[in-house]
This record gives C-alpha cells, sequence and structure tokens, in this order.
C-alpha cells in the first residue's frame, strides 16, 4: 500500500479581515502561500473552507442594537410581547435581547427547561425529577422556580442567565416577567404577540403559535431580514447565526456569498490548474459530551457551497466488509479484495447493510464540522480551512 495518509485538515492563517477587503483574493493568495512554505500540493477535490465571520465582516453585514429595537417596534407596534424559547448566550442572544427589550413596553419571556434548544443548561432533569416537576406539561413562574431551584450558575460561563436577562431587559425601560414552560402556546396566556427566538424547531413553533390564535407570530429570521436605516441584514435568516460585535452592534448572517465561493474555486483553478471545492462554514454540528451543548446555533452549518459538496457520503463499512462478507480472508488477500469491492460500489448504497453504521449526514455538515474544530472560535487566527484527502477512500494507491 503507497498510501499512508487519509484526509488532511490545515487551518490557513490570514490577514485581519475587515470590511470591504476583496476577501476571494486574500483566501486564494494565503493558501497558495500556505502551499508553497510548508509545501504541500494542492490536488483535484480539495476543500478549502471560509469561517462565516469572515465573510459577514468583508461584507458589512452589521447592524446596530437602535436598528433591531426600530424593527421590532414597526412589526409588533411597540406594547407587550412574548419572547420565547432563546437561547442562553452571552454573545449570541444577550445583544438582540437589548434591542427587543428597547423596542417594547414589556417582555413575557419564556424559557424551555431544563435546558435551552442548544442544550446550555438551567437544571438537570434529575432535579426536576426530585422535586416532582415535569417539564413536559409544568408551568412555573419566577418565584416558584427560585423557591425550587434557587440561584444556580451556567457551567462553564458562571452566569445565572435568569438574572442575567431580567437585569438586561430592565436596564432598557423595560418591564419583565419570566416563565418556564415547554409548550409554545403557553405564552398565549399572557399576551397574542409573540417572537419565537428557537432555531432549528421555528416554523413548528410559528404553525402552533397560529393555529393557536396568536395575533403576531414572528421569528428571529423576521426580524433584519432587510435593512432598517441602512444597516445590514439577511433576507433569509435575520438574526439567525448573529454575533455580538461591539455594545452596541450585532455582526450578522453573511449573505450573498455564492458568488464568493465560485470565484475562488475559479481563481484556484486558474493559477494551478486544480479543480477545488468551496464552502462558507459556521457553527459544526456536534455535541459537547460534558457540557450537553449542541454547537449548532448557526441556523445551518454551510449556507454557501460549490455544487461538488452537494449530497451524503456514499460509503462502505470497511468493518462491516471485513466481519461478515470477507471474514475467512486476511493480510493481502482481504485488503485486495474489500478495495475491489469498493472500487465497484455502484449508485447509493441506501439501504445496503455494507454502508450500515456510515455516517447519514450531509457532506457540508460533516466537513463544516471538522472545519470548526480545526479553526476554533477564539486567537488561532486561522477562518480558513483547507481539507485534503476527505473524498479519497482505500481502494486509491
Amino acid at each position: 500500500m503507497s498510501k499512508y495518509v487519509g484526509t488532511i485538515s490545515r487551518g490557513i492563517r490570514l490577514p485581519i479581515i475587515k470590511q470591504g477587503d476583496d476577501l476571494a483574493t486574500l483566501v486564494v493568495s494565503s493558501v497558495l502561500a500556505a502551499s508553497e512554505n510548508e509545501p504541500f500540493p494542492i490536488n483535484d477535490r480539495d476543500v478549502i473552507a471560509i469561517t462565516e465571520s469572515v465573510v459577514a465582516r468583508s461584507q458589512g453585514n452589521y447592524a446596530r442594537v437602535d436598528d433591531i429595537a426600530t424593527d421590532v417596534k414597526n412589526k409588533f407596534g411597540g406594547g407587550d410581547i412574548g419572547v420565547i424559547f432563546p437561547i442562553l448566550s452571552r454573545n449570541r442572544f444577550a445583544i438582540l435581547l437589548k434591542g427587543i427589550a428597547r423596542g417594547v413596553n414589556k417582555i413575557y419571556l419564556m424559557l424551555s427547561y431544563p435546558s435551552d434548544e442548544v442544550g446550555n443548561a438551567l437544571l438537570t432533569y434529575d432535579e426536576l425529577d426530585e422535586k416532582g416537576v415535569n417539564p413536559y406539561s409544568d408551568v412555573l413562574d419566577l418565584k416558584k422556580y427560585r423557591e425550587l431551584f434557587g440561584h444556580k450558575v451556567h457551567e462553564f460561563t458562571g452566569v445565572d442567565y435568569i438574572d442575567y436577562y431580567v437585569d438586561l431587559i430592565k436596564k432598557e425601560g423595560c418591564e419583565v416577567e419570566v416563565i418556564f414552560a415547554n409548550q409554545a402556546k403557553t405564552i398565549l396566556n399572557y399576551t397574542d404577540k409573540v417572537l419565537t427566538c428557537d432555531i432549528h424547531t421555528r416554523n413548528r413553533t410559528k404553525r402552533i403559535l397560529k393555529e393557536k390564535g396568536a395575533k403576531i407570530v414572528l421569528g428571529m429570521d423576521d426580524i433584519l431580514n432587510a435593512p432598517v436605516n441602512g444597516s445590514g441584514y439577511n433576507e433569509k435568516y435575520g438574526l439567525l447565526g448573529s454575533n455580538k460585535s461591539t455594545e452596541e452592534v450585532v455582526k450578522l448572517f453573511p449573505r450573498d456569498g455564492q458568488p464568493l465561493v465560485e470565484n475562488i474555486q475559479k481563481q484556484i483553478l486558474e493559477k494551478t490548474g486544480k479543480h477545488v471545492e468551496v464552502m462558507v462554514y459556521g457553527d459544526g454540528a456536534f455535541k459537547d459530551p460534558q457540557g450537553k451543548i449542541w454547537e449548532l446555533a448557526d441556523p445551518v452549518v454551510s449556507p454557501f457551497f460549490t455544487e461538488g459538496l452537494r449530497g451524503t457520503p456514499n460509503e462502505l463499512k470497511l468493518k462491516f466488509l471485513a466481519d461478515n462478507e470477507f471474514k475467512d480472508l486476511k493480510g493481502e488477500e482481504l485488503r485486495l479484495a474489500i478495495k475491489k469491492k469498493i472500487k465497484e460500489k455502484e449508485g447509493s448504497l441506501v439501504g445496503n447493510m455494507a454502508s450500515q453504521g456510515t455516517t447519514p449526514r450531509q457532506l457540508t455538515d460533516l466537513i463544516g464540522s471538522l472545519c470548526d474544530l480545526t479553526s476554533g472560535s477564539g486567537d488561532k487566527g486561522t477562518p480558513v480551512v483547507l481539507v485534503q484527502g476527505y473524498f479519497t477512500n482505500y481502494s486509491e494507491d
């Protein structure tokens, strides 16, 4: 066997990206410079992945808290609203809540429990069991919640998110009443105007509320889905996927990124003769086993990607072949038999027992998760990731 290395994931350093920078040219030049410096070759079907943050930064896709407040006020008419199922995050949601509170008079803040949508925990199920609380049906007000569970801080951040959100709302001159419930319809006992802040379940939540008679139902994807006073926006995702930039500014999820990935693909082909795939990635879709946090706070892992990244893996499970069809073979005979089997695979393997146990996820979700883990979210300085060998397999020498 002449090939000893499979998939390689490399973080690529870029200059600090600012609004107006030619991101496509910077990405291409940085990847090629890394290739020459290390050195390593650029190959057909390598994947160049760019974090959504630098895409949005280069676009200048920012908005002010006041812009959020204006849009919320215009769409809800001020007064009282329900804000339901937000995630517990200083970076992701707190700044948005500031804008929401600035645009209304009172917020009925309904928190899911024992954790938010992405796994940030207020409580454990064991604590609920101990107190005889049924999260599927029981509705708690703040007083009852404190009597039962007291004050708890988040395992990693050390923040009591209930107090944090309440204080933030009050500082904006807005009244607040906190409710703990997991049924969307519960909020209609308090108000018929609702902003639902869940990410991946938002369409179902909107449908339920509308069916139950809510007067106004909007999601985070409906706020700043068009410019307000010249602000940034995202026509598809609104505030979903946004991050705090400053105390008064939020960076939105990037938009119009398809020309970017196709431009990078074209430039690499012109400069190297190699056909690479290119994608923009955000949060990877994985779960932390310790904190139980599901990383995916963005609406999708990859909002933009070249055509070759569409679809799911079509792979055979090597251990299944070794333990079943070729169980009586070993050594070189086994290796050659498996290589031949891989080369002969045709069409979709969905339902084929030999593919059982392979990861049934979109290519962009798998590669995006790998890239998110490679680049991290701190000071690594590698907002571009080059993935090589992802589409090779055991049959190739």
